[in-house]
Parts: C-alpha cells; sequence; structure tokens
C-alpha cells in the first residue's frame, strides 16, 4: 500500500543467531531499519530483538512479544532487515505473514521492500535451503575434523583442549591432549568397575572424596554407566582406548518445541578413527569392563525389565508427582520401584545425607491428613479472615481516595484545556504550545480510563471457613479412590499444596507440608470451580485471586506464617 496510506506507528525486530557474531548487531540492525522507517514516514513505537537465536523455531522471547503486540494492534507494520531476520523456517514465516496480515500489519525488510505472497514463497524456500545446505557444509566440515585425527566437538572427560594455529594464522580447531590428573580418575573407574564395584557405589567414593565429574558437576552413576546404544558414559567410551567414534547420533529439530531431539544412526554410518596419542585404558582393561557391562545386559533381571518395554508406558500421575523435597540439599524425591520415594541426590550421587526412603501411600495419608487438620486450624483461621478483611476495607477505602483524587486532577486538567484552546482561537502562537495541549490531551484520555475501571468486587470471607474446608478436602480423599472422579479431585488437591518436604528421623521421617492459601481459600469459599486451566483449583475473580495470591503461605503445624496479613 502507498505510504500516504499507512498509519504512521511501526515495530522494528532483529535478530543474530549465534554467540559467536557480534552483540552489536542487533544495535546495527534497529540503526538501518530506523532510517528506513523515517524515509517512508513511520513513528518507531517499540523494538524487539533475539539474541544468538536461531530463526529455525519461533521460540524466542522477542519473536513472541513481537506477534502478540502485533495482535493487540499496536503498530501496522514491522520493518526488518530482511526476512530471513524473523524467520528461516518457510512454514513459520508463511503462518506469521498469515498472522499480521489478518491483525492488518504490514512486513517492510530493507532488502526486500514490502513482504508479499511471493516473496514468502520464494524467501521460504531460499531460507529452507540455506539452512539445509549449512548443516550440509557443517558435517562435511567435521567430517574433515574426524579423518584428520581431531575432535568433531565436545570434550570427554579425561581430556583438555589445545589451542592452535595454522600457518596463516587462523584458529585450527579440534586438538585436544590428555590430561594426566583426570586420565587418573578414568583408570580408576575403569579398574574399580572391572572389580566388580557398581557405578552407583563408584559415583559416591568419588563425591565423598571431591573429585570433580565432567564439567565440575558432581558425578553419577549414568555419568558413568552410560547409555549401550548410545555408546555415552565414561565406560562405553572407546576414546579411551584411542579410538575416535563420529556420527552414532543425527539431530531433528521437534517442529512443536523446537528442541533438537538425538536419533541413533546404523553402525555401517558410523565413522572410527584410531587416535593412538589418546590412549588412556589397555585393551584388555576395556574388554574386562564391557564383558561385564555386557553380562549385567544379558541378565534374566534385565533381559525381563527390557522385554516388558516399560519406557513406553508412561508412569500415572500420583497425588505428589513433583512436590516432595528432600529436607536435607532441597532435591526432588524420586521414585524408587513402584512403591517408595527418596532423595535421587543421596542414591544417584552420594552426596546428601538422607538415604532413608519412605513409602508413597504412607506419605500421600500423611499429606491428605494435614491438609485436613493441621492447615487450617479453626483459631487460625479465625485470626487471618479477621486481618484479611481489615486489610481489604483499608484497600478499598485508599481506592476510594485515590479515585476522588483522579477526579479533582481531570477537572484541573479540563480547566487548563479549556484556556489554551480558547487563547488558540484568539490567535495566540508560542513555542511549545501544540505539545503542552498534547500532554494535556494525553493526561485527560489516561484519567478517563481509570476512572471508567471497573471497582473491584467486595471479598468476604466465610465466617466458619475452616470447617467448609475441612469438609471438602475430606470428600477430595475420597473422590482419589473413585476412577470416575480421580482426575479432578487430583488436580484440586494438587493445587492446595506448595511443597512438601521430607527429612530423616530417628524414628521415621519429619514431613512438612508447605499449602497454597490462594487455593485453599478458594475451596472453602465454593469458588473452586472457577478455577483456570493453568491453575486447577485456583480462583478465576480477579479481586479474589489478586488478594489471596498474594497472602502468606501455609506450613502444617504452625498455622499462617507470619501471622500478619501481607500484601
Amino acid at each position: 500500500m502507498p505510504a500516504t496510506e499507512r498509519s504512521a506507528r511501526a515495530a522494528i525486530y532483529a535478530r543474530y543467531s549465534s554467540e559467536l557474531q557480534n552483540a552489536s548487531s542487533v544495535e546495527d540492525q534497529f540503526q538501518v531499519c530506523r532510517a528506513l522507517a523515517e524515509r517512508m514516514g513511520f513513528g518507531i513505537v517499540g523494538t524487539y530483538s533475539d539474541r544468538a537465536q536461531s530463526g529455525a523455531s519461533t521460540l524466542r522471547a522477542g519473536y513472541q512479544n513481537l506477534v502478540e503486540d502485533a495482535r493487540a494492534g499496536k503498530f501496522e507494520a514491522v520493518i526488518a532487515e530482511a526476512l530471513d531476520r524473523i524467520s528461516r523456517d518457510q512454514e513459520h514465516i508463511a503462518g506469521l505473514f498469515k498472522q499480521l496480515r489478518f491483525a492488518g500489519v504490514a512486513i517492510i525488510t530493507l532488502a526486500e521492500g514490502e513482504i508479499s505472497e511471493l516473496h514468502v514463497g520464494l524467501k521460504g524456500t531460499m531460507n529452507a535451503l540455506f539452512l539445509k545446505d549449512l548443516a550440509d557444509k557443517t558435517r562435511r566440515g567435521l567430517r574433515g575434523r574426524i579423518e584428520a585425527g581431531r575432535s568433531g566437538g565436545g570434550k570427554s572427560f579425561g581430556y583438555r583442549v589445545v589451542r592452535e594455529l595454522d600457518c596463516n594464522g587462523e584458529p585450527v580447531f579440534g586438538g585436544r591432549v590428555i590430561d594426566a590428573a583426570e586420565a587418573e580418575i578414568v583408570r580408576r573407574i575403569f579398574t574399580e568397575f572391572a572389580a566388580g564395584k557398581g557405578p552407583r557405589a563408584i559415583a559416591a567414593s568419588l563425591n565423598r572424596e571431591g573429585v570433580a565429574g565432567p564439567n565440575v558437576h558432581p558425578w553419577g552413576d549414568s555419568t558413568i554407566r552410560g547409555h549401550h546404544l548410545r555408546g555415552t558414559g565414561i565406560l562405553r567410551n572407546e576414546l579411551y582406548v584411542g579410538r575416535l567414534v563420529w556420527n552414532r547420533l543425527r539431530y531433528a529439530k521437534d517442529p512443536n518445541t523446537g528442541k533438537r531431539i538425538s536419533r541413533l544412526n546404523p553402525p555401517e554410518m558410523w565413522i572410527r578413527k584410531d587416535v593412538p596419542e589418546l590412549r588412556i585404558v589397555d585393551d584388555e582393561l576395556f574388554a574386562a569392563v564391557q564383558s561385564r557391562l555386557g553380562g549385567i545386559r544379558s541378565s534374566p533381571t534385565v533381559t525381563k525389565a527390557l522385554q516388558t518395554r516399560f519406557w513406553e508406558r508412561r508412569r500415572a500421575r500420583h497425588l505428589l508427582t513433583g512436590l516432595v523435597y528432600c529436607a536435607a540439599c532441597g532435591s526432588p524425591m524420586a521414585a524408587i520401584g513402584r512403591d517408595y520415594l527418596a532423595c535421587s541426590v543421596a542414591r544417584r550421587q552420594g552426596n546428601c545425607s538422607n538415604s532413608k526412603s519412605i513409602r508413597r501411600t504412607v506419605l500421600e495419608d500423611l499429606v491428605l491428613d494435614g491438609l485436613r487438620h493441621r492447615l487450617m486450624a479453626p483459631d487460625l483461621v479465625a485470626a487471618f479472615v479477621s486481618d484479611f478483611h481489615a486489610e481489604i476495607n483499608r484497600l478499598n477505602g485508599g481506592t476510594g481516595a485515590r479515585q476522588a483524587e483522579r477526579r479533582r486532577e481531570l477537572a484541573d486538567v479540563e480547566r487548563k484545556l479549556d484556556t489554551l484552546i480558547e487563547a488558540i482561537s484568539n490567535g495566540l502562537k508560542s513555542t511549545g504550545l501544540q505539545a503542552k495541549l498534547d500532554a494535556l490531551e494525553s493526561r485527560k484520555t489516561g484519567l478517563l480510563a481509570e476512572l471508567d475501571a471497573p471497582t473491584p468486587t467486595a471479598v468476604r470471607l466465610h465466617p466458619n471457613l475452616a470447617e467448609v474446608y475441612r469438609a471438602k478436602v475430606a470428600a477430595l480423599g475420597v473422590a482419589l479412590n473413585e476412577p470416575a472422579s480421580r482426575h479432578e479431585a487430583l488436580e484440586l488437591v494438587r493445587s492446595l499444596i506448595d511443597r512438601v518436604t521430607v527429612a530423616p528421623a530417628e524414628h521415621g521421617h519429619e514431613v512438612e507440608l508447605i499449602g497454597e492459601i490462594a487455593a485453599m481459600v478458594a475451596l472453602g469459599m465454593d469458588v473452586a470451580q472457577n478455577r483456570t486451566a493453568a491453575h486447577p483449583g485456583r480462583t478465576g475473580g480477579a479481586a479474589v485471586s489478586e488478594a489471596f495470591a498474594r497472602s502468606v503461605k501455609v506450613v502444617a503445624g504452625a498455622g499462617f506464617e507470619p501471622a500478619a496479613f501481607r500484601l
């Protein structure tokens, strides 16, 4: 459309794709786009950017904000340096073009001008071909490194990177040499495993001694054991016997999430290269370790487990899934078999003293009992209700005072506007008069919007809130055992729980239950049916949810802490 028909508002989008690129690239793109906007008569109302983000995914904060504001009608054009700055994916470009066209927003680039259906088809195809060509060239370059006996990416434990330059002073990548200290740890792991020690025990002993693992992380049993088919883990790494293996895996980007997913290549596609200078473990020890790994995998227990294809069956969601934490180290409690929970760090790394497991059903019963009897004790609830009403009344009083102040300011602004308009109509001219008039008009619009906003609904809590809440939690406990109502009851009960921590005690465990006060009060007020899809069990009313969501947490056995209502 011609420039004269355009509205004056536009937004700028900029992106660069790699950490290796200069971060000033975004500012450079903003500069050239502002110059284009000025030539076309646009005023810039917003800038959006994504730094070190691939154009093959839409999961970028700046991109998502741009689309959201376009739908909200905040501008009529998006200006970018080139179409591939917005996206390199053909499907995404087409989808964005359709969305923006529906919203009445044009796409204008410095390289292509105003984008049309023709640009979307041609440039989208070109960008897709560019990505494929780039991937092919990258793989060719990596294969060349492997054939030269150099690393194709990543650094295995036991080695350190060597920075090298060629005869022209250009960097040569992929060089590495043995790290003597780490190599000793590798040999120790192989020797201990070959002698019969398990990966979990090896990891625990290394962590107790303060030995740093790969990337300075604690050791875990999976770090040592690895994966049979993928050849990962310390014990399966053929580099330790001087044999470099490349191209085990290929990667594909999930179109729904934008995440890279690895897939195993057939063995005939693997590339092997002997690098004897990188040998750390002798052939005899490596063979002994592989023999023991193979024996474990072919044992009756493992064979039976593999035949069940357990990884294809998604575990049912339990009452406390993702809500239970170790009190000693703060890490999540993990499922141990079917019926028990235990600290994942204590079991896998040996870095936590909380090594006792707890039966899942016992913990669930304790939590339901705490929800029913301890979190909403009648005397504490009565004090909370009183403080809550006092605070809400104070806030509502303040709201009335603010509204009166806005009305007084609006009358003053309108008087000033009348005076200015009369002066202009009488022929008065002075520098800055129009700017002052515009500022007053803008302030008047803002005040009118604030005065037109609905008054918050008065919030009153049930006088017998604790008893109503108890009865409903008891009913939910029963509903958890009914197949027809289990899912809904499960979500409601989970919404009442913020966190459960478990600590070892002399005779069992100490369990602390922290409740979500907003959902608990909502349940007692019988408004839980207004829960949102994102937060089941939480209130949908703005006045109720805002007041409760900013309130304190509730701890079983201690009541509302601190006692004063906090906003």
